[in-house]
């Protein structure tokens, strides 16, 4: 297939560009900047909030399969209103134009922070977290992530031939930061894992940037569009963590204690089931058989 991956310079896309090219498709990676050169893949400078750049791209590469993950992608990086505003743009944009320049599949990627829990009063319904839990950000960027959701909802209940998938990934870890680099906070994973409150804030949650790459690559592989208009967690089953959940999130988020008395021993917040109910995804790196330093 010819694929066309937004952002695909950044932390999650490099691995996104590496996984389409190696299972064989034809791959253009579209950012403001180039990532790592890598042959058979090609790159493209555009600013896609131009939207006539943005057109002339898909015209051009006529992209079969579309990885959205171009935006701003860290909370509190930006201003809020840009924040809000740069980012459902280019979704709706990059959505848009994948459908119009007949893209046969779209997955866009999301984030867990859509259900709230920068929030000191938060309490989940239930845990760990599935896609059904209902959600309510705190923030900027939590709501900017919603709005790609339902650009996702949105375009799907079009019904005009093309697959669109909303993917949350967790945390992500590039393969260099199980090797010592410093993740997207400024901490080694080592550290993370040495100083619980550095994962506290996401719920000790964490994926692998290949492993959640290869999601992106299963919804636009996949002939019978099982991933329609839903919305996949890409999340690692275990904690970024050494201790339970069931003691560890009572202690930064006293509105979880009820909820996290349920999880077992080594068991995550959050749960992929859909991404393997409907794709067969099953995260294969752990911090335990990964981590180098």
């Amino acid at each position: 297939m010819r694929v066309l991956v937004t952002g695909g310079s950044g932390r999650l896309g490099r691995s996104v560009v590496e996984v389409f090219a190696r299972r064989g498709h034809d791959v253009t990676s579209v950012d403001a900047s180039p990532g790592p050169e890598r042959p058979g893949v090609a790159f493209r400078r555009v600013d896609l909030l131009d939207d006539a750049a943005r057109a002339q791209v898909f015209a051009e590469v006529r992209p079969e399969a579309v990885a959205h993950l171009a935006g701003i992608a860290v909370p509190h990086a930006r201003p809020g209103a840009e924040t809000v505003a740069v980012n459902a743009r280019l979704a709706w944009g990059v959505l848009d134009d994948a459908r119009a320049h007949g893209a046969r599949s779209v997955a866009a990627a999301s984030s867990p922070t859509v259900f709230g829990y920068g929030s000191a009063e938060w309490t989940p319904e239930r845990l760990p977290l599935d896609e059904e839990h209902p959600v309510a950000p705190v923030h900027a960027y939590g709501l900017s992530k919603l709005v790609i959701e339902e650009a996702v909802r949105t375009l799907a209940r079009s019904g005009r031939g093309c697959v669109f998938a909303a993917v949350r990934p967790g945390y992500v870890i590039a393969p260099e930061e199980w090797e010592g680099a410093l993740t997207q906070q400024g901490h080694t994973v080592s550290e993370r894992l040495d100083r619980p409150e550095l994962a506290a804030a996401s719920l000790f949650n964490y994926v692998d940037a290949r492993d959640a790459a290869e999601l992106f690559a299963l919804v636009a592989e996949d002939a019978s569009g099982a991933a329609h208009g839903r919305v996949l967690h890409a999340v690692a089953g275990d904690p970024m963590a050494r201790g339970p959940l069931s003691e560890l999130l009572p202690r930064f988020h006293p509105g979880t204690a009820q909820a996290a008395a349920a999880l077992a021993p080594g068991q995550g917040a959050f749960s992929s089931r859909e991404a393997r109910r409907l794709l067969g995804w099953t995260p294969r790196r752990t911090w335990r058989s990964e981590l180098r330093s």
